[in-house]
């Protein structure tokens, strides 16, 4: 049986990179005796996969892995046991059964949701509703994205989904493509924002969070998303 498993990743684990959360949940789950199905072959490995890697740093309320099982009694005693194994910091929030037809959850992901906060005392003051909504109003948003081998130039405006300010929390509201042919980090948006008000970013005064990751369940001229555990049912 496939499962597509939600969890949630704060404090101290942030600083945690993607192999090492993927090496805690093999040990995580061995522990707990969850009935696991392992790969055939002189290396077998746990059948185990994870949606968009969650950058060094950030926080998230909406992560997913993909798990195949041979035997299970409900979603509530899997979660409850697992959690039981859980350090400070990671939570098991919900197991779903997938359908045989569901597609794995990295393949599957097509654009995150994030919260950006400000830490205390570098809430910038020039910050608002209206400068966000302008930002935003523009027909091209023109930036540089590099990686470790090249430096590309092009317009991230068709990768933001959303963009706005909540006023009562004081926070950038961001859905941004998180495929593998766009992946656009919320960092490199508000760095955007930061130069269109012509102010200097320092990325230490941010707080992100990845809200909700998704898929994407339109046709091909429309893009309509719903979080990864929407996919197949409750078990």
């Amino acid at each position: 049986m496939k499962l597509r498993v939600k969890f949630s990743k704060h404090g101290v684990l942030k600083f945690i990179g993607h192999l090492d959360v993927m090496r805690y949940f093999q040990k995580a789950i061995r522990r707990a005796g969850i009935d696991i199905s392992y790969s055939t072959g002189f290396s077998p490995h746990q059948i185990m996969s994870f949606a968009a890697p969650l950058g060094i740093g950030l926080e998230s309320n909406g992560e997913y892995m993909d798990i195949e099982v041979n035997s299970l009694t409900s979603a509530k005693e899997f979660v409850d046991t697992l959690n039981a194994q859980m350090v400070d910091g990671i939570q098991i929030l919900e197991v779903r059964l997938l359908p045989d037809s569901a597609g794995n959850a990295m393949a599957s992901v097509a654009a995150a949701k994030y919260t950006v906060a400000f830490r205390e005392g570098h809430m910038p003051s020039f910050l608002s509703k209206q400068a966000v909504v302008d930002f935003y109003a523009q027909k091209e948003i023109i930036v540089t994205k590099k990686t470790k081998k090249s430096e590309a130039t092009f317009n991230m405006k068709p990768f933001i989904f959303e963009c706005s300010f909540d006023e009562i929390n004081n926070c950038v509201i961001l859905t941004v493509d998180a495929s593998s042919a766009g992946n656009i980090k919320p960092a490199l948006v508000i760095k955007a924002l930061y130069d269109f008000c012509h102010q200097e970013l320092d990325e230490f005064g941010l707080l992100i969070t990845r809200e909700e990751t998704y898929a994407n369940v339109g046709t091909e001229d429309a893009v309509k998303l719903e979080p990864l555990g929407f996919v197949g049912s409750n078990y």
